[in-house]
This record gives C-alpha cells, sequence and structure tokens, in this order.
C-alpha cells in the first residue's frame, strides 16, 4: 500500500497543468502516434489504435475521432468530471465518437515543455516512445 501512495505522489509533483491553447495543434510520438486538437474541443487521431489504452475500447480500430475535455471539480461533488469549459488543467479525457470509448491523457513535465501520456493509469508510465511531444511548427502554424 505504501508504495501505491508514494507512485501517485509521484504523478501529482510531475503533473503539468497547461492551458487549453498548449493543448491545441498537434502532439506526436516516436511511435508514429498522433493527436491533433482544435479549439472547438474536437479531436483527431492517428495510429492510436496502437497504444495499450486502446485495447480496453471496444473497436481500437475506430478511434479517429472525437471531443476533449479537462477534467475539473464538480460543483457538488469531490469528484473531477470532463468539463470543455475548464480552460487549464493536468489530464485530459478523450471520448471518442466511435463506440463507447473514453481515454485518459496525464500531462507530465513542466507548462513550457509538456508530454502527454494516454493511459489507464499515470503511475504505470506509458512506454518510451508513447509520450506524445507537442510539434512546434504544426501547433503555431494550423
Amino acid at each position: 500500500m505504501a508504495l501505491t501512495v508514494s507512485c501517485g505522489w509521484a504523478a501529482a509533483i510531475h503533473a503539468a497543468e497547461i492551458s487549453a491553447d498548449q493543448v491545441e495543434g498537434r502532439w506526436t510520438s516516436e511511435a508514429g502516434t498522433s493527436l491533433t486538437f482544435h479549439e472547438d474541443h474536437t479531436f483527431t487521431t492517428e495510429r492510436f489504435d496502437e497504444l495499450p489504452v486502446a485495447h480496453g475500447c471496444e473497436n481500437p480500430s475506430a478511434l479517429s475521432s472525437g471531443r476533449w475535455a479537462f477534467y475539473a471539480p464538480a460543483e457538488t461533488d469531490q469528484i473531477n468530471t470532463a468539463d470543455e469549459t475548464a480552460t487549464r488543467g493536468t489530464v485530459l479525457s478523450l471520448i471518442f465518437s466511435a463506440g463507447d470509448c473514453e481515454v485518459d491523457v496525464f500531462l507530465f513535465g513542466d507548462e513550457d515543455d509538456p508530454v502527454m501520456c494516454p493511459t489507464g493509469d499515470p503511475d504505470a508510465d506509458c512506454p518510451g516512445d508513447g509520450y506524445l511531444h507537442r510539434n512546434q511548427a504544426t501547433a503555431s502554424g494550423s
């Protein structure tokens, strides 16, 4: 139990809180996965079905687009919920258009150089080539 608690603290310590405009644009991994986030809270993917987290979805090959939101505290609960009006956060919710699939994306690093990790467990870590980095050229150009 102490190990789980210490891992949870490590994930919280390394979390990066970024703004919605920093999310917008294309993010890519060394393995060839990409996520492109748009201002209207839609996103598209390439090769997302190859990530381990996608295998928990009903039809991984259909995971090509959807809506995104930061998790934010609900007004009546202590539980965080996906909220498209939230302007900053450390965790994104990806709600795919196809099937009934929602994937969490954890943001690590720092505000100036964050990385994304789509995973069901932030303490499990991403594979070395699974982290997504912001593509500066397309983030400001499209």
